[in-house]
């Protein structure tokens, strides 16, 4: 950045500070009521912007006109910026004695922790989202009568004797909704008034965002900036910043803390940060999924090979929580045909690596396998399967580019292979944000229903999926969305502190998310219950791109009369 620019951009940050800092303690002391106000005009305005903003993301990202896949940039942008709104008016109407907790049903796990189930929680819910559930662990410590000390916590101080901060927010540069949501979490759940950084990937939804959140703007609560590396580091230093959060690469975080280079390092080594201010953060990580091994039908295979691909090439591959390492029962008779078939819906999947950078990660990757296996996809790049390779350089890299590894483990019964897989996942790969399990109902059982629950506690990851995807967990804003617990500046890996969450619940453990094993009508055919048919967000989707803007409308304002085009388009799909 040269000379003219760094002071263009120093005169404007400036400005924008200074006015923060000015309204920090009026919007602490803002009214629930005003702040249910606010975010329904922010409604209102980016019901306005969504169209715009879907189809500029999707263009920007190269996906083609009409195509499907514009579906992802509805549901991972306005949609999940609009259902975050929902969430926390909801919360914030019934503030008054905590009294959304007593909406929220709670259980005792196998460990003796508190489970919150946070999904569904609406009729809506139960009709749109049919079998799929979600429960926050809490930590231990945490339970029915004394949940409302762990929740909602800035609520606490009467709001006249509040004060604000004025919190720093680096962007995310690949999933849209990222951003936004980010500053609602500093602004709903800390009281912190957001200046928001974008991302240069993706800082042409600036205007789109600077209308969704006029509202907020307008009485100096947020204010969005671009600006490269140094323009980040500028505001990372400044005086009026209290607060720091960012979505992105853990080199990031330690540079912003420790410095670069060897004066990082000593730093580092002595224990004094270069920056100490209080910093939260979600950093990605090498995700696993894990590939249980059960009485899987042909149809089956097919359908959870889809799923894999998702994981794996949702957003072109560029998801922190993308499938890093898929993990298979070694000797499993249906492994050939279940990798057959994710091969062949990679194949299918054509999108371009439009993430800066891609084309060196990819080399990376391939430079490091043994022997990688690399899947034609006509125009786009090729995506690489490097099978089984122990190569550390796979379980410590985060792999941003439509590139994964697998990893084989004996399987002499379902319930000793999956506690073996969840231990290779927690000791040897880097980073707790998000993990998978693949697992027939049917196994499930014969593990026992309190025996499977112990051994998914002992998966450290933020967000766990049971035949589900974490995407889901993301998409869902009442969960909270980070690392597991327990990550320091020293050692940060998948970052400190969670978002979303609009519930506001403190001392979160994680979030375990649970989808149909079958979609509909397959699965009502098997005795699964549920209306769910292919997942709107799975790559494979044909009618996506629909559902997205159906959904968006829907969350907007929810009508019984809205739902039947977007049934009839699910089932399409």
């Amino acid at each position: 950045m040269d000379g003219s620019r760094i002071t263009t951009f120093v005169d404007e940050y400036d400005t924008a500070l200074e006015a923060l800092d000015a309204a920090k303690d009026t919007w602490a002391q803002t009214s629930n009521a005003e702040r249910i106000a606010l975010l329904s005009q922010v409604k209102d305005n980016l019901m306005n912007v969504a169209q715009g903003w879907a189809e500029t993301a999707a263009r920007k990202k190269q996906i083609p006109e009409g195509s499907p896949l514009c579906g992802e940039e509805w549901i991972s942008g306005p949609y999940a910026v609009m259902s975050g709104c929902n969430g926390l008016m909801l919360t914030l109407s019934q503030m008054e004695g905590k009294a959304f907790l007593n909406h929220l049903p709670t259980r005792e796990l196998a460990t003796g922790q508190t489970a919150i189930k946070v999904l569904p929680h609406s009729i809506w819910d139960q009709l749109l989202l049919s079998g799929v559930k979600a429960e926050v662990w809490m930590q231990k410590g945490v339970n029915p009568s004394n949940l409302a000390q762990h929740a909602a916590l800035a609520y606490d101080v009467p709001a006249a004797q509040r004060k604000g901060k004025v919190a720093l927010i680096l962007g995310a540069g690949n999933i849209a909704s990222i951003a936004p949501l980010d500053v609602f979490q500093k602004l709903f759940l800390e009281n912190q008034v957001v200046i928001l950084k974008m991302n240069p990937v993706n800082d042409y939804l600036t205007d789109y965002l600077n209308v969704a959140l006029k509202p907020l703007i307008d009485r100096d609560f947020v204010r969005i900036v671009k600006g490269d590396g140094a323009a980040g580091a500028y505001l990372t230093e400044h005086p009026l910043i209290e607060e720091l959060h960012v979505t992105g690469a853990a080199s990031t975080h330690d540079a912003i803390v420790w410095g670069t280079g060897a004066e990082g390092e000593a730093n580092r080594k002595a224990g004094t940060p270069k920056n100490t201010k209080r910093f939260t953060s979600e950093l990605g990580a090498v995700c696993p999924t894990i590939v249980v091994p059960g009485p899987w039908s042909g149809a089956d295979l097919k359908f959870q090979a889809e799923h894999i691909a998702t994981q794996k090439l949702h957003n072109s591959g560029f998801n922190c929580v993308a499938c890093q390492v898929l993990i298979m029962p070694k000797g499993w008779d249906k492994a050939a045909t279940l990798m057959d078939n994710v091969r062949n819906v990679i194949a299918k999947s054509t999108r371009q690596a439009y993430y800066p950078g891609a084309g060196d990660r990819l080399s990376a990757f391939n430079n490091n396998a043994k022997s990688a296996k690399p899947v034609a996809r006509g125009s786009a790049p090729a995506a690489i399967i490097n099978e089984v390779n122990d190569a550390q350089w796979f379980r410590e890299n985060e792999v941003f580019a439509p590139a994964m590894s697998t990893h084989e483990m004996d399987a002499p019964d379902a319930e000793t292979y999956l506690v073996n897989a969840i231990a290779f996942a927690n000791d040897q790969l880097h980073g707790t944000l998000g993990a998978n399990i693949l697992i027939h109902p049917e196994t499930i059982r014969k593990i026992g229903k309190k025996r499977f629950e112990e051994i998914i506690a002992d998966l450290h990851y933020g967000a766990i999926a049971i035949n589900a995807w974490t995407g889901l967990a993301f998409l869902a804003t009442a969960c909270p969305w980070g690392a597991f617990p327990g990550h320091t500046a020293q050692d940060v890996q998948s970052g400190i502190g969670t978002v979303h969450n609009t519930f506001m619940l403190e001392n979160t453990e994680r979030t375990v998310v649970q989808a149909p094993w079958r979609p509909f009508p397959r699965g009502v055919l098997s005795l699964q219950f549920t209306l769910l048919p292919r997942p709107p967000w799975f790559i494979t989707n044909a009618k996506q791109h629909k559902i997205g803007m159906l959904l968006t409308k829907f969350q907007y304002k929810p009508s019984w009369f809205k739902l039947p085009r977007i049934f009839l388009n699910a089932l399409l799909g």
